[in-house]
């Protein structure tokens, strides 16, 4: 990976420890979520796309977030409760992150440096933010949360048969 640091942690809700590169040949959807938005209704979304490109090699990746309008008060059994219960969510919820300021997770810290927002913003705005990451981790795509997830297939399947045809072209 040329700008995500491999070993970057990533610590899951259910309380398995990953790093990023436990993802590596993947191509990853990154989202920052919230059991509390109008925008919450989008992990029906997610976890479609999870069970639709999964086995193609997308990986979906939840983090949960509390920095807009405290919409993700919960605590982390909480949140997995919630993303279980009401959405039967199977792709991995991580835990409570910090998206944007002088905490923000590395890897929030990288995605918006790689693709800026509106006017070259690295700030996020609002939940539900989707960052779509190419299998090489050499491309960047991001979403308003207004987009839903169903409006990004074909850029998923763009980087999925992209992936695929570089792999091939490795013979891997």
């Amino acid at each position: 990976m040329t700008w995500l640091p491999p070993n970057l942690p990533l610590a899951r809700m259910d309380g398995q420890a990953s790093v990023l590169d436990d993802y590596d040949g993947q191509v990853l959807l990154v989202v920052n979520t919230a059991s509390q938005c109008g925008f919450t209704p989008q992990y029906e979304g997610l976890q479609a796309l999870h069970l639709r490109y999964h086995d193609q090699g997308l990986a979906v990746l939840a983090f949960p977030c509390d920095q807009f309008g405290n919409q993700e008060p919960g605590s982390g059994e909480e949140i997995a409760a919630f993303c279980r219960d009401q959405y039967r969510v199977s792709f991995p919820v991580h835990e409570k992150t910090t998206v944007n300021g002088s905490q923000a997770h590395p890897l929030f810290r990288h995605l918006k440096q790689a693709a800026p927002g509106l006017l070259g913003s690295q700030g996020i705005k609002w939940n539900f933010t989707k960052f779509l990451v190419s299998r090489s981790r050499e491309e960047v795509r991001r979403y308003a949360p207004t987009t839903s997830p169903s409006a990004i297939t074909s850029d998923i399947e763009g980087f999925l048969t992209q992936a695929s045809l570089d792999l091939g072209s490795r013979g891997e």
